[in-house]
């Protein structure tokens, strides 16, 4: 333990150079700060007046359009600024900030900063107690929007009284809707450049005037020589004239028309705003800029004194920060040289996790860190021989138990034989009570041959000596063959066994996926209820593989125990008073068997509802039975 308490402590030492570092760092940047603060308080105030001097521009044209209640917020801020400039210029406090007086050698741009500002006041005053809107501009665009309404239904009116006429008036028909759908546009566009809209606006007015006058002047059989027609698409023609029954809309129209055409041709030349206030309101901006300019030339010239000022110190910080960043890597370099065998450390024990042994790692250093490795490597190459050494013994004691069981098998055969002959009778005549001792005889060699074999086959499959003879059969009679050997058992029970298979040849040893069939019908023989049982075998013909499943409607397995069914030795009831005895190696065998015939095994139950265990074979090798 001693090279980690060492390691800790190199740590430690290292993370207190750097604390130190950044400590001597924190002092001199609040020093130099503090001395600057109240500079740049100064000088942030001094852009104050650039950013409220923009919002009494806007402030100044709100009260001049009428907002009275903006008054009393252009005067604050007026206000505001006043006295930012008198802090400037003599020192004092804003807002609970400390505010240093301007550097003597920048009272000449003071000077002119102040100057613009009086300036700007009084421009922004003047802006502000003029009106924004022309007096007679506003009286015409009333009485636009007043009789538009009035023309508008005058229009519909003259196109009602003109559906009554017949064919001949059908021009004039045209016209008249041609001139109430040009009403409505006429209105918005002469709103529209009343406040000052694009010539494109005022092209297209003057264009739908025409257009309006031209209607209105083929209706009352006017002459149109002097307009421009063609302009507008439109031709001279003389139309015939109106019936006075249903012209009395258009009569109307005409003096409508004349007076409104007036008022917007008067409202073309002169826009809504009022020509004064355009007139102060462009002199307040110019004012504005040239505030901006004093302030940002006093700003500049500021700044610079501050930079002159802090130079010597900037140098300073700037070789002492180059020192710590050279302390930063040499620290970070010391750290990475000492841990980057930690690294390589654990992916080795992540490796020996997983299995693998004897690795080493390389490092060359004698420090505590070598130590760590040196004992790494150690104990690596000790875990390496004895897990050599206990595959070694495994070996041995699986060779020596498969012989054990061979040898425990070869006196059974004899046992059973006589058991036979003795119940056969050919040595003398026997008893119901002999019968039925030398009956428990033969079964219990019976069962014990059964647990021989089981054990003999499960450690053949876990040295890999386990032998199969495959060949071309046809499953079904593999499975007829399996369902035969348990038929009389089945029969002894009352269980019903159904099957449906299909003739297919498929490559197996079929004696061992007999003892496979067999086994798993054992099982629920012994799971079903006698007289009610029923087991099902069914043959699933899949795209790549062949399937069959042995389903019962026995007592089930509980899901929690269903994990451990095919391993060595389980057994769902392990009590030493369970009713049904077995190895627990049964399904082991089967699981062997069918992985060596490269299928799979699995089972699916809920307890007390039966349960269905399926195996697979590849089709590789399929050859499909033609029955003739």
């Amino acid at each position: 333990m001693s090279f980690i308490v060492k390691l800790i402590s190199k740590t430690y030492l290292l993370v207190a150079i750097l604390i130190t570092a950044a400590i001597i760092n924190l002092f001199l940047f609040y020093q130099d700060s503090n001395s600057q603060t109240t500079q740049s308080y100064s000088i942030i105030r001094v852009g104050d007046v650039k950013v409220t001097a923009e919002s009494i521009s806007a402030l100044a044209t709100s009260v001049a359009s009428g907002n009275e209640e903006d008054k009393e917020q252009l005067d604050k801020q007026i206000l505001e600024v006043e006295h930012i400039v008198d802090v400037i210029k003599n020192g004092g406090s804003i807002k609970g900030q400390s505010l240093d007086k301007i550097p003597s050698s920048l009272m000449s741009d003071y000077n002119l900063l102040a100057a613009s500002w009086e300036s700007y006041k009084s421009k922004a005053q003047h802006a502000e107690n003029t009106s924004v809107f022309d007096p007679e501009a506003i009286t015409d665009i009333n009485y636009i929007l007043k009789k538009k309404n009035e023309l508008i239904l005058l229009s519909n009116n003259m196109v009602n009284e003109f559906e009554n006429l017949g064919r001949g008036y059908n021009k004039h028909k045209q016209i008249a809707k041609d001139l109430a759908e040009n009403v409505n546009v006429i209105g918005q566009q002469t709103l529209l450049i009343s406040i000052g809209e694009d010539d494109d606006t005022q092209n297209k007015l003057k264009e739908n005037k025409l257009e309006f006058e031209i209607g209105i002047r083929k209706l009352q059989q006017i002459s149109t020589t002097e307009l421009d027609v063609e302009s507008v698409g439109k031709e001279h023609e003389e139309l015939i004239p109106i019936p006075r029954e249903n012209s009395n809309a258009l009569r109307q129209l005409e003096p409508l028309w004349e007076s409104m055409q007036i008022r917007i041709s008067i409202l073309e030349e002169r826009a809504l705003l009022s020509p004064e206030f355009n007139v102060a309101k462009n002199e307040m901006n110019a004012q504005k800029e040239l505030l901006y300019n004093d302030i940002d030339k006093l700003l500049q010239n500021w700044n610079s004194i501050i930079t002159e000022q802090g130079s010597e110190e900037q140098s300073i910080i700037q070789i002492i920060l180059v020192i710590d960043i050279a302390v930063f890597f040499l620290v970070l370099f010391v750290i990475r040289k000492s841990l980057s065998p930690l690294e390589s450390i654990t992916q080795a024990l992540s490796r020996v996790k997983e299995g693998e042994y004897g690795e080493k790692i390389e490092y060359s250093g004698t420090d505590e860190v070598g130590q760590l490795v040196t004992t790494f490597n150690m104990m690596s190459n000790t875990i390496k021989v004895k897990e050599e050494e206990a595959k070694k013994t495994d070996i041995a004691k699986d060779e020596f138990l498969a012989m054990i069981t061979h040898e425990l098998k070869t006196p059974l055969v004899p046992i059973q034989g006589y058991s036979d002959i003795l119940l056969s009778e050919h040595l003398g005549k026997l008893n119901d009570k002999q019968k039925e001792r030398i009956g428990i005889i033969k079964s219990s060699s019976e069962s014990l041959l059964s647990i021989i074999s089981d054990l003999l086959d499960a450690q053949k499959l876990e040295l890999g000596q386990l032998s199969t003879k495959k060949e071309n059969i046809n499953i079904k009679q593999t499975i007829d063959k399996a369902i035969e050997l348990l038929k009389p058992e089945a029969e002894q029970k009352n269980v019903e066994i159904n099957y449906n298979a299909e003739d297919f040849t498929i490559n197996h040893d079929q004696d061992r996926i007999v003892q496979v069939i067999t086994n798993l019908i054992k099982n629920s023989l012994v799971a079903v209820q006698s007289n009610t049982g029923k087991i099902e075998i069914i043959m699933e013909n899949l795209p790549t593989e062949i399937k069959i499943s042995i389903k019962d409607n026995g007592v089930g397995i509980a899901a929690e125990k269903q994990k451990e069914l095919f391993k060595k030795f389980y057994q769902v009831d392990a009590t030493l008073t369970r009713e049904r005895g077995g190895s627990g190696l049964g399904l082991a065998i089967c699981k062997g068997i069918i992985e060596n015939h490269k299928g799979q095994i699995s089972m699916e139950s809920i307890a007390n509802q039966g349960a269905t265990v399926s195996f697979t074979f590849p089709k590789a090798s399929e050859h499909p039975i033609n029955s003739a």
